[in-house]
């Protein structure tokens, strides 16, 4: 995930932000070139998609589902069970690495697609949708 430049930095606190998808790990939710809305220093709770600093690379910002809290921290999985990068490799994520919560994606238009009256019109339809809340985020736990 990418958005250098435009988290909160030191001593500044956006209330929203934008931020670009890189990668597989929250497929089908997000898909790579999304670019999100980050609502900095929101509510958060488990099964929301938050976007955060990698506990072991804190200069990179990684995007994944809240499922619950353990240990001080937040446990977080991507969306991809087959994806790596998550707390399964890297344990849960202090809260204070948590930067905000994903409350809308944007999908651009992808490159080199046909412009036709239906592509456009389905395109319109889905480009923007709001990111919610994941239900089944408990019901993955259940079966790990």
């Amino acid at each position: 995930m990418s958005g250098a430049g435009r988290e909160p930095g030191p001593g500044t606190r956006p209330l929203f932000g934008i931020a670009e998808v890189t990668g597989i790990s929250m497929v089908p939710t997000l898909l790579h070139g999304d670019q999100l809305l980050v609502h900095y220093g929101g509510r958060l709770r488990a099964g929301d998609v938050a976007v955060m600093r990698h506990p072991l690379q804190q200069d990179l910002l990684i995007v994944k589902r809240l499922i619950e809290r353990q240990g001080g921290g937040w446990w977080v999985l991507g969306d991809n069970p087959d994806a790596e990068g998550d707390s399964r490799v890297f344990g849960a994520v202090p809260p204070e690495l948590v930067l905000g919560r994903v409350r809308a994606r944007y999908r651009p238009v992808t490159p080199g697609r046909q412009r036709s009256a239906g592509v456009l019109l389905s395109w319109l339809f889905s480009a923007v949708r709001p990111v919610v809340s994941g239900r089944s985020a408990s019901r993955r736990l259940r079966a790990r």
